[in-house]
């Protein structure tokens, strides 16, 4: 987004985009909305699209194309192998981070498998600045263990610090010498930083991580599938990237770390997964579980028509103008709740904004999922649907007991290209009228818990009668506005 001061009105983002082509949304009553989420098991997961008015839910697989990605999936050659279409994602993929090997996935997740596959065996340990859900789990199903070594500021909910994400160095160095390098399956840089509000990683922090893995002949990879945003963080908030192109910042990350791997649904804006490498070896330690999981060589189960909007999408990648747009409207959307005083992660990072909900409803306790009822309350009041990212989403321990999560936070992902400020603006206002009704929100306890990832397809109920209090509450206060 240019850097455009109106004459008249508040300093607000300018997108540098037009929209021609729209979706028709619904807005649900009041009333609807609260049957629509008990029906879901009140799992924003298990809500019906048609039931919602403004999907924040995710920014994977969701973000709006552009005209010259859509123009491209029309020249899909679908050959088995050979397809000139894997050849121009080769080609994107060279262009934006200089590496020569490639390989193919039908998603971020899936080349998460691949990895673990690859390099985890039981016993062994990976570290990373933050776990994200699948990759812990691909872990721990293989027998490995997560370690997190991120820095003491990241789980600081609000500071003025711009890279929260990143990695402890010296806590790098102790975890390293601990259980010995044979035991490091890999160490993983993820920027952003989903599970702690998308809090990007410094450029300077990740260079260093991969001095570090190299000094004791430890893997580095860098999950790249958020590092769009992180490249924008890295633009304006960090002096020694001011100067550089977005290309010459992709590129240099690319020589430094081992492997590099990322979710096309993000990364790109348009379907499937890719890792890729300077180095063939680890390349060929992959390849083999390629055609066992996913497909060919030259199509890993992505579709073909995916794979050409990704070598376009990944060409857009480099461009500021288009790479700036979420940051920007997650910014505007946590500079509005933090005029009101809702508790929201500061300073604003990339993926979504994210809503405190230890301090939004701290009478809610962990075992009670504060940041789960927060989002179905936010449902109610405004068919707006988020995701939980706090104590649901983690998994049990061996012996059953909870881990509750270090941050209690309820996400509201940006997808690009996709919303107007108006919108927003709508977003913002529903959150702000839902923080004064706060102490009407109450806990959540299950009905049906999966044992694996249950945040996707587990089911809940209220405890007490509490929502249907909130959407009186609501109707006493808007009339028969939706």
């Amino acid at each position: 987004m240019s850097n455009v001061k109106f004459y008249k009105e508040e300093q607000i983002p300018l997108e540098m985009h037009k929209v021609r082509v729209v979706q028709k949304l619904i807005l649900l009553p009041v009333e609807e909305r609260l049957k629509k989420i008990q029906e879901a098991g009140n799992n924003t997961f298990l809500l019906q699209n048609r039931d919602v008015y403004m999907d924040m839910l995710t920014d994977s697989g969701v973000n709006a194309m552009s005209d010259n990605q859509v123009a491209s999936m029309g020249m899909a050659d679908d050959s088995y192998a050979g397809s000139e279409t894997f050849n121009r994602v080769k080609s994107a993929i060279f262009e934006v981070f200089g590496t020569e090997h490639v390989l193919p996935a039908h998603q971020g997740r899936a080349a998460e498998n691949i990895l673990a596959e690859a390099y985890v065996k039981p016993g062994m340990v990976a570290i990373m600045n933050f776990h994200f859900t699948t990759t812990k789990a691909h872990i721990t199903r293989l027998g490995g263990e997560v370690i997190e070594v991120l820095g003491k500021k990241g789980l600081v909910p609000v500071s003025d610090d711009p890279f929260k994400g990143d990695l402890d160095l010296d806590e790098l160095r102790r975890t390293i010498e601990k259980y010995g390098p044979e035991k490091v399956a890999f160490v993983r840089v993820e920027a952003g930083t989903n599970l702690i509000g998308g809090q990007p990683v410094s450029l300077e922090n990740m260079l260093a991580v991969a001095d570090v893995c190299h000094e004791y002949g430890v893997k580095s990879i860098l999950d790249a599938s958020l590092l769009q945003d992180n490249v924008y963080f890295m633009k304006t908030r960090e002096a020694q990237c001011k100067f550089m192109t977005t290309k010459q910042i992709y590129h240099l990350l690319a020589d430094k770390m081992d492997i590099i791997y990322f979710s096309g649904r993000k990364l790109g804006f348009a379907r499937g997964g890719i890792i890729t490498s300077h180095n063939k070896k680890y390349i060929n330690d992959m390849m083999e579980f390629i055609p066992l999981y996913e497909g060919f060589l030259t199509y890993g189960g992505m579709e073909v028509r995916s794979m050409e909007a990704m070598a376009v999408g990944l060409l857009e990648s480099l461009d500021m103008e288009y790479i700036n747009q979420g940051p920007e409207f997650i910014g505007y959307l946590v500079n509005e709740l933090d005029k009101y005083g809702v508790p929201v992660v500061k300073p604003a990072g990339g993926l979504g904004a994210h809503l405190n909900c230890s301090e939004f409803v701290p009478h809610i306790p962990h075992d009670q999922y504060p940041a789960a009822a927060v989002a179905t309350a936010l449902y109610i009041a405004s068919g707006v649907r988020g995701m939980e990212r706090g104590s649901l989403s983690e998994q049990r321990e061996p012996d059953g007991t909870e881990r509750y999560a270090e941050l209690e936070l309820m996400r509201l992902a940006m997808p690009r290209r996709v919303f107007t400020l108006s919108q927003v603006k709508y977003c913002a206002d529903r959150i702000k009228w839902l923080y004064d009704n706060r102490e009407l929100i109450g806990g959540l306890q299950w009905v049906e818990e999966p044992k694996v990832l249950r945040f996707f397809f587990g089911r809940l109920k209220e405890i007490g009668y509490w929502q249907e209090d909130l959407a009186k509450k609501f109707r006493e206060d808007f009339g028969e506005s939706l």
